[in-house]
């Protein structure tokens, strides 16, 4: 990656819910590494990358043991991204559905070009109980 390569993590934690269709970003709520186990709370980091145009992302979002549709322990979530500008903007995130007691736990949010780690935050589901009663900031 040349000199002019740059990515900075600019949030991280609770998003308005996020439409893949949608050309925009969710709309950043809250700072929080703590995310309460909620039905579609949206959760996540917002990546801004500079200098990148053309290259590719590849992303993973490894989560707490939950079974898929065919009752098998899903696996990590993984895909790619292609920059497509030198000002880029990215969200990895995911959101929590039923059932909820699956969904506790560490969450952990990787972003990879060429091979190089860019950014890895890790997110940890709690209980509506433990959210309200804790720091919200960095676990």
């Amino acid at each position: 990656m040349g000199k002019k390569f740059k990515c900075v993590v600019r949030t991280f934690g609770i998003y308005e819910r996020f439409d893949k269709g949608d050309e925009g970003l969710p709309r950043f709520l809250e700072r929080t590494a703590k995310i309460p186990c909620r039905v579609d709370v949206e959760f996540g980091y917002v990546l801004h990358i500079t200098g990148g145009k053309g290259k590719k992302l590849t992303y993973e979002i490894d989560h707490p043991p939950f079974k898929d549709s065919s009752g098998e322990i899903a696996p990590a979530f993984v895909g790619d991204v292609y920059i497509n500008s030198n000002d880029y903007r990215f969200f990895l995130g995911d959101t929590i559905w039923l059932p909820l007691e699956d969904k506790l736990g560490a969450w952990t949010l990787t972003t990879y070009c060429s091979g190089k780690n860019l950014a890895q935050k890790m997110l940890k589901v709690v209980t509506e109980e433990e959210y309200e009663r804790q720091d919200h900031g960095d676990i």
